[in-house]
């Protein structure tokens, strides 16, 4: 699953950036993101020290955050700031776990709290990116995330209209991931990759798209800085 989620995120990333009138890559990518917001979750429920665990996913996300903005010539967060977000909620919401209730309470309250600085600092996915690793930590099966999944793209597509309709396709890893939970409940779901293969990966392709796209395009860079830097 790191492997099918890298080369889609890696497809929808050179779609925005280089070929934008190919809509087909664009519906490819929305595969990437719901993969690793699952992973996310899985990797949080494995590791032996949770601090630790969100302190490198802070880590990579400061790295990332300067080739994103250059390849994507903004001001936003990357997605690995809106994942690290999502992580510091679900530890907020399991500091008080066996008072289901006051969970439930906790994460009202919580994503009340973080709505206007996601989109404010304008995060990548924002509110919806934190949802979605909500819906695979607590709906965890297979009906569960399926539903989770479906209500919450109904919910931004079609009465926020905060995503474009095409993110709807990003059921399709959810629809893959719920079927390996009823048909194979306990096989893994990840491949191998080297660890830093894997954190690696999105700071250093977005660099590259950035070196790319300022060999081809320099003066957007020279506008881009001094708007940057006003």
């Amino acid at each position: 699953m790191q492997l099918i989620a890298m080369l889609t995120m890696l497809i929808d990333h050179l779609g925005y950036v280089f070929f934008p009138d190919e809509r087909w890559m664009r519906i490819v990518g929305r595969i990437a993101f719901p993969i690793y917001c699952y992973l996310l979750v899985v990797g949080y429920q494995r590791t032996r020290s949770k601090p630790r665990y969100a302190f490198r996913l802070f880590i990579l996300a400061l790295i990332s955050q300067l080739p994103f903005m250059f390849a994507f010539i903004t001001d936003g967060v990357n997605v690995i700031g809106t994942l690290f977000v999502a992580l510091l909620v679900i530890l907020f919401i399991d500091h008080f776990k066996g008072n289901p209730e006051l969970q439930v309470l906790l994460a009202f309250l919580a994503l009340a709290a973080i709505y206007v600085p996601l989109n404010m600092l304008n995060f990548d996915y924002a509110i919806y990116g934190v949802l979605t690793v909500l819906v695979y930590r607590y709906l965890p099966s297979a009906i569960g995330m399926l539903a989770g999944q479906f209500v919450l793209n109904v919910l931004f597509i079609f009465v926020l209209h905060f995503n474009s309709p095409i993110q709807f396709y990003s059921l399709l890893p959810t629809l893959f991931i719920a079927g390996l939970k009823l048909s194979a409940p306990e096989a893994k779901t990840e491949v191998r990759l080297p660890r830093w293969l894997w954190r690696a990966f999105y700071p250093a392709h977005l660099a590259i798209i950035a070196l790319i796209e300022w060999w081809l395009n320099g003066e957007i860079y020279e506008e881009y800085v001094r708007w940057l830097f006003m």
